[in-house]
Protein backbone atom coordinates (compact mmCIF):
# COMPACT_ATOMS: atom_id res chain seq x y z
CA UNK A 1 0.00 0.00 0.00
CA UNK A 2 1.59 3.32 -1.05
CA UNK A 3 2.53 5.80 1.64
CA UNK A 4 0.28 8.82 1.17
CA UNK A 5 2.49 10.94 3.42
CA UNK A 6 5.45 10.87 1.04
CA UNK A 7 5.82 14.40 -0.41
CA UNK A 8 5.90 14.76 -4.19
CA UNK A 9 9.32 15.25 -5.81
CA UNK A 10 10.40 18.88 -6.29
CA UNK A 11 9.30 20.42 -9.55
CA UNK A 12 11.95 20.76 -12.22
CA UNK A 13 9.84 23.08 -14.31
CA UNK A 14 11.41 26.30 -15.50
CA UNK A 15 10.02 29.58 -14.13
CA UNK A 16 6.92 30.80 -15.91
CA UNK A 17 7.56 33.36 -18.62
CA UNK A 18 5.89 36.14 -16.63
CA UNK A 19 7.96 35.29 -13.53
CA UNK A 20 11.14 35.36 -15.60
CA UNK A 21 10.16 38.71 -17.10
CA UNK A 22 9.51 40.08 -13.62
CA UNK A 23 12.92 38.92 -12.44
CA UNK A 24 14.69 40.46 -15.42
CA UNK A 25 12.82 43.74 -14.99
CA UNK A 26 13.66 43.86 -11.27
CA UNK A 27 17.36 43.35 -12.03
CA UNK A 28 17.32 46.01 -14.73
CA UNK A 29 15.70 48.61 -12.46
CA UNK A 30 17.82 47.57 -9.46
CA UNK A 31 21.05 48.02 -11.41
CA UNK A 32 20.09 51.61 -12.24
CA UNK A 33 18.97 52.29 -8.67
CA UNK A 34 22.08 50.87 -6.99
CA UNK A 35 24.31 52.69 -9.48
CA UNK A 36 22.53 55.96 -8.79
CA UNK A 37 21.79 55.71 -5.05
CA UNK A 38 24.15 53.02 -3.77
CA UNK A 39 23.05 50.35 -1.30
CA UNK A 40 20.55 52.81 0.24
CA UNK A 41 18.28 52.56 -2.82
CA UNK A 42 14.69 51.89 -1.75
CA UNK A 43 13.52 48.35 -2.55
CA UNK A 44 9.93 49.56 -2.56
CA UNK A 45 10.85 52.15 -5.19
CA UNK A 46 12.61 49.47 -7.22
CA UNK A 47 9.48 47.31 -7.10
CA UNK A 48 7.26 50.23 -8.10
CA UNK A 49 9.51 51.22 -11.03
CA UNK A 50 9.62 47.59 -12.14
CA UNK A 51 5.82 47.55 -12.21
CA UNK A 52 5.40 44.89 -9.54
CA UNK A 53 4.42 44.70 -5.88
CA UNK A 54 6.97 44.51 -3.04
CA UNK A 55 5.86 40.94 -2.33
CA UNK A 56 6.88 39.84 -5.83
CA UNK A 57 10.30 41.43 -5.40
CA UNK A 58 10.88 39.67 -2.07
CA UNK A 59 9.80 36.33 -3.52
CA UNK A 60 12.60 36.62 -6.07
CA UNK A 61 15.13 38.29 -3.75
CA UNK A 62 14.45 37.78 -0.03
CA UNK A 63 17.13 40.27 1.08
CA UNK A 64 18.83 43.40 -0.16
CA UNK A 65 22.13 41.51 -0.31
CA UNK A 66 20.55 38.83 -2.49
CA UNK A 67 19.35 41.48 -4.94
CA UNK A 68 22.71 43.28 -5.10
CA UNK A 69 24.53 39.99 -5.68
CA UNK A 70 22.09 38.98 -8.39
CA UNK A 71 22.55 42.32 -10.18
CA UNK A 72 26.32 41.85 -10.28
CA UNK A 73 26.19 38.16 -11.19
CA UNK A 74 23.75 38.86 -14.02
CA UNK A 75 26.05 41.48 -15.52
CA UNK A 76 28.96 39.03 -15.44
CA UNK A 77 26.85 36.32 -17.07
CA UNK A 78 25.82 38.77 -19.80
CA UNK A 79 29.48 39.57 -20.43
CA UNK A 80 30.39 35.89 -20.75
CA UNK A 81 27.38 35.22 -22.99
CA UNK A 82 28.42 38.11 -25.24
CA UNK A 83 31.72 36.35 -25.96
CA UNK A 84 29.83 33.31 -27.24
CA UNK A 85 27.49 35.51 -29.27
CA UNK A 86 30.39 37.37 -30.87
CA UNK A 87 32.11 34.06 -31.61
CA UNK A 88 29.02 32.89 -33.50
CA UNK A 89 28.42 36.09 -35.44
CA UNK A 90 31.80 37.78 -36.01
CA UNK A 91 35.20 36.90 -37.45
CA UNK A 92 37.56 35.84 -34.60
CA UNK A 93 39.65 39.01 -34.40
CA UNK A 94 36.66 41.31 -34.71
CA UNK A 95 34.89 39.32 -32.00
CA UNK A 96 37.91 39.52 -29.70
CA UNK A 97 38.18 43.29 -30.09
CA UNK A 98 34.43 43.77 -29.57
CA UNK A 99 34.49 41.66 -26.41
CA UNK A 100 37.51 43.45 -24.96
CA UNK A 101 35.80 46.80 -25.50
CA UNK A 102 32.67 45.40 -23.85
CA UNK A 103 34.82 44.27 -20.93
CA UNK A 104 36.00 47.86 -20.49
CA UNK A 105 32.36 49.00 -20.39
CA UNK A 106 31.70 46.31 -17.78
CA UNK A 107 34.56 47.61 -15.63
CA UNK A 108 33.23 51.15 -15.97
CA UNK A 109 29.74 50.09 -14.88
CA UNK A 110 31.06 47.99 -12.01
CA UNK A 111 33.08 50.94 -10.77
CA UNK A 112 29.83 52.87 -10.33
CA UNK A 113 28.07 50.09 -8.44
CA UNK A 114 31.00 49.11 -6.19
CA UNK A 115 29.68 51.18 -3.22
CA UNK A 116 26.57 48.97 -3.23
CA UNK A 117 28.66 45.80 -3.67
CA UNK A 118 30.80 46.78 -0.69
CA UNK A 119 27.72 46.92 1.53
CA UNK A 120 27.11 43.15 1.43
CA UNK A 121 28.82 40.45 3.47
CA UNK A 122 32.30 39.87 2.07
CA UNK A 123 32.15 43.03 -0.02
CA UNK A 124 32.93 43.48 -3.69
CA UNK A 125 36.12 41.41 -3.45
CA UNK A 126 34.18 38.24 -2.73
CA UNK A 127 31.84 38.81 -5.66
CA UNK A 128 34.66 39.63 -8.05
CA UNK A 129 36.64 36.57 -7.01
CA UNK A 130 33.58 34.43 -7.61
CA UNK A 131 33.12 35.92 -11.09
CA UNK A 132 36.77 35.66 -12.10
CA UNK A 133 36.64 32.10 -13.55
CA UNK A 134 33.70 32.97 -15.81
CA UNK A 135 35.40 36.08 -17.19
CA UNK A 136 38.78 34.37 -17.49
CA UNK A 137 37.30 31.45 -19.45
CA UNK A 138 35.55 33.78 -21.88
CA UNK A 139 38.66 35.92 -22.32
CA UNK A 140 40.99 32.99 -23.02
CA UNK A 141 38.50 31.35 -25.40
CA UNK A 142 38.23 34.54 -27.45
CA UNK A 143 42.01 34.94 -27.74
CA UNK A 144 42.50 31.26 -28.64
CA UNK A 145 39.88 31.54 -31.35
CA UNK A 146 41.80 34.43 -32.93
CA UNK A 147 45.03 32.42 -32.72
CA UNK A 148 43.41 29.39 -34.35
CA UNK A 149 42.06 31.60 -37.12
CA UNK A 150 45.55 32.91 -37.90
CA UNK A 151 44.69 36.46 -36.84
CA UNK A 152 47.15 36.39 -33.94
CA UNK A 153 50.62 34.90 -33.84
CA UNK A 154 50.78 31.23 -32.90
CA UNK A 155 53.07 32.02 -29.97
CA UNK A 156 50.59 34.51 -28.45
CA UNK A 157 49.89 33.76 -24.81
CA UNK A 158 46.21 34.41 -23.97
CA UNK A 159 47.24 35.13 -20.39
CA UNK A 160 49.16 38.20 -21.59
CA UNK A 161 45.87 39.65 -22.84
CA UNK A 162 44.13 38.77 -19.59
CA UNK A 163 46.83 40.32 -17.39
CA UNK A 164 47.09 43.48 -19.49
CA UNK A 165 43.39 44.25 -19.63
CA UNK A 166 42.55 43.15 -16.09
CA UNK A 167 45.28 45.55 -15.02
CA UNK A 168 43.02 48.47 -15.95
CA UNK A 169 41.23 47.91 -12.63
CA UNK A 170 44.18 49.72 -11.05
CA UNK A 171 43.79 52.79 -13.28
CA UNK A 172 40.08 53.57 -12.94
CA UNK A 173 40.72 56.35 -10.40
CA UNK A 174 42.58 58.40 -13.02
CA UNK A 175 40.92 60.72 -15.57
CA UNK A 176 40.80 59.34 -19.11
CA UNK A 177 41.35 55.73 -18.10
CA UNK A 178 38.64 54.44 -20.46
CA UNK A 179 40.23 56.06 -23.52
CA UNK A 180 43.61 54.66 -22.51
CA UNK A 181 42.10 51.20 -22.03
CA UNK A 182 40.52 51.27 -25.50
CA UNK A 183 43.86 52.24 -27.01
CA UNK A 184 45.46 49.37 -25.11
CA UNK A 185 43.09 46.95 -26.84
CA UNK A 186 44.38 47.98 -30.26
CA UNK A 187 47.99 47.98 -29.06
CA UNK A 188 47.64 44.43 -27.73
CA UNK A 189 46.07 43.19 -30.95
CA UNK A 190 48.56 44.97 -33.23
CA UNK A 191 51.51 43.67 -31.22
CA UNK A 192 50.25 40.09 -31.42
CA UNK A 193 49.56 39.97 -35.14
CA UNK A 194 51.59 37.42 -37.12
CA UNK A 195 54.51 38.82 -39.09
CA UNK A 196 53.91 39.08 -42.87
CA UNK A 197 55.43 36.15 -44.78
CA UNK A 198 57.72 38.37 -46.82
CA UNK A 199 59.02 39.99 -43.65
CA UNK A 200 59.69 36.55 -42.16
CA UNK A 201 61.55 35.48 -45.30
CA UNK A 202 63.59 38.70 -45.27
CA UNK A 203 64.50 38.10 -41.64
CA UNK A 204 65.75 34.59 -42.45
CA UNK A 205 67.77 35.89 -45.40
CA UNK A 206 69.26 38.65 -43.25
CA UNK A 207 70.32 36.13 -40.60
CA UNK A 208 71.84 33.90 -43.26
CA UNK A 209 73.83 36.80 -44.75
CA UNK A 210 75.01 37.84 -41.31
CA UNK A 211 76.17 34.29 -40.64
CA UNK A 212 78.15 34.17 -43.87
CA UNK A 213 79.87 37.45 -43.05
CA UNK A 214 80.90 36.16 -39.64
CA UNK A 215 82.36 33.01 -41.17
CA UNK A 216 84.16 35.06 -43.83
CA UNK A 217 85.69 37.44 -41.31
CA UNK A 218 86.85 34.54 -39.20
CA UNK A 219 88.57 32.78 -42.08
Amino acid sequence: MPNKNVPPPPSSRKPRADAQRNRERILEVAKEAFTRDGAAASLDDIARQAGIGPGTLYRHFPTRDALIEAVYRTEVEKLAAAEQRFAATMPPLEGLRAWMLLFIEHVSGKRLIIPALNSIAGGSTRLMEGARPLIHTAFVASVKRAIAGGDLSADTDPEDFVRALVGIFHTTAYPGWEQSARRLVDILIAGSRPAPKHAHAASIAQKSTRGKRIKSSGA
